[in-house]
């Protein structure tokens, strides 16, 4: 089974979106629903190429700005949007996320990807928890070399984010998700069939997976039947 998502580190329902998706992995593994080996591809999605790269407030006067609402009022959402995060069990402090460009972010995420693909779970989670908790600037390079840091990761931050390595691969997911259609994220590609647009609930997630696999098993199963006709025998 494969699973390909697109997603951005500043949306906070790509977040709430991914948790929910591992807890539904989670539970139908356990239950033998799934099985044990699933591929599952993060591709990069950036809300605002041109995000700039220091803050210009927090997001609660970020929200009230762009959608042209009171500052009240954007808050809020905001907390709607952070109780779904509390349901999950995430610390959020989304009213005082700093909104930054995110390019450099998903720049080492595709070296990790490549280099280190064990660390990949690890470390996209340092990200967001950089940025919804503890409430770091993800342009900020020096925030980067942090996690980097943290996560023993083997690699010359500083020279990677200051060259463009990695831009063009962020830049292609970009563009694939266009080429399909996504406008949104997050977005999920189930077995390369199912599409999921959005953040829905664990429930929702579980009956797609299962739902999946179970033609996933049955296309395998009719691969395998062999048979004879007017025309000849099946050769496999």
């Amino acid at each position: 089974m494969k699973i390909t998502y697109w997603s951005d580190y500043a949306c906070p329902y790509c977040y709430i979106g991914e948790v929910r998706l591992d807890k539904a992995i989670e539970r139908l593994k356990l239950q033998g629903e799934l099985p044990e080996n699933i591929e599952i591809e993060l591709k990069a999605f950036q809300l605002d190429t041109n995000a700039p790269l220091t803050a210009n407030g927090p997001t609660q006067q970020r929200f009230a700005k762009k959608y042209g609402i009171g500052y009240e009022q954007a808050g809020l959402q905001i907390q709607k949007i952070s109780q779904l995060s509390a349901e999950e069990g995430i610390a959020f402090n989304y009213a005082n996320t700093l909104f930054t460009n995110t390019m450099d972010a998903h720049r080492l995420t595709k070296y990790v990807q490549q280099n280190v693909p064990e660390q990949v779970d690890r470390f996209k989670k340092a990200i967001y928890k950089a940025y919804f908790t503890d409430i770091k600037e993800l342009a900020n390079r020096e925030v980067l070399i942090s996690i980097a840091a943290e996560l023993g990761l083997d690699v010359d931050v500083v020279t990677l984010l200051e060259s463009n390595r990695f831009k063009d691969e962020v830049m292609a997911d970009q563009q694939e998700a266009m080429r399909l259609g996504v406008r949104g994220v997050p977005y999920f590609v189930i077995n390369e069939t199912y599409a999921i647009p959005g953040a829905i609930s664990q429930e929702d997630f579980e009956n797609t997976l299962r739902q999946a696999y179970r033609e996933q098993l049955a296309d395998k199963q009719q691969d395998s039947l062999v048979s004879c006709g007017t025309g000849g025998c099946d050769i496999k």
